[in-house]
């Protein structure tokens, strides 16, 4: 995360922070504005055109010949051959654009899943335990971060505990009579946050986790009950990018 926020923060937060739901219009277009460009100069655009115009006779050909099963196989064999040679031509820019993306990708789930935890605000971690734990969990926090919870909760199969923490980094530690784990919480004015779960291998405590709600950058909107995320807002967007810019640059 460290690596990617070096590369992308300077020039892709601001745009976020000013406002998550454009902020992932303009990425969104960024994005598909690569793509199309690496098809467009890493591919012989004369022979996709020519292999797009073969596809779209074929496809004409297979419903003039519905009626004659044996003749629209042999089409229909011809079609699937163009269509691999279409494909095999489009591995390069997809293979060149692939990391970038993958990286942006990354970098936008580590600032748009979730709404950071600002200075003062109530927050809740959560500790789950091992099967068949019992006893008391006991909460240990840093200076600048108060407990809204009792410091000390019974164990069953998990606890959690509510708190207010000042701006900066804290350790959260949650203590049993055999062992601690701890967990750190990032408060902050910006978009960004910690990865909310923190999972142990043999240990009492088998995973901490902060409880981030999850952000929403359009708001209260919904569409039929669904609130999309980032992703779901890019995955819209990029397929009308991407089908415009095509027709624009004229892109096959």
């Amino acid at each position: 995360m460290a690596f990617l926020d070096s590369v992308f923060n300077p020039v892709l937060l601001p745009v976020l922070e000013w406002n998550p739901f454009w902020g992932t219009v303009i990425v969104s277009f960024l994005i598909s504005l690569i793509i199309v460009l690496a098809y467009k100069y890493f591919t012989n655009q004369i022979l996709m055109k020519q292999l797009k115009d073969e596809q779209k006779e074929y496809q004409q050909r297979m419903k003039e010949l519905k009626d004659n099963p044996s003749e629209m196989m042999k089409i229909q064999k011809e079609a699937m051959k163009k269509n691999f040679e279409y494909m095999k031509h489009s591995f390069k820019p997809t293979l060149i654009t692939f990391l970038p993306i993958i990286l942006i990708f990354g970098w936008m789930n580590g600032h748009l899943a979730y709404e950071p935890i600002y200075p003062g605000e109530t927050y809740s971690v959560t500790a789950t335990f091992a099967k068949g734990l019992t006893g008391d969990a006991e909460l240990v926090a840093d200076e600048g971060t108060e407990l809204m919870s009792p410091v000390t909760q019974n164990i069953n199969s998990e606890a959690t505990w509510n708190l207010k923490s000042s701006e900066g980094e804290h350790t959260i530690t949650v203590k049993t009579a055999n062992i601690e784990q701890s967990k750190k919480v990032l408060i902050t004015r910006s978009l960004s946050y910690e990865l909310p779960l923190e999972a142990y291998k043999h240990s009492d405590i088998t995973s901490l986790k902060i409880n981030y709600n999850k952000l929403r950058p359009l708001g209260e909107f919904d569409i039929f009950g669904w609130q999309p995320g980032w992703l779901g807002i890019y995955i819209f967007l990029s397929i009308i990018f991407s089908v415009a810019l095509r027709k624009v640059m004229k892109v096959y």
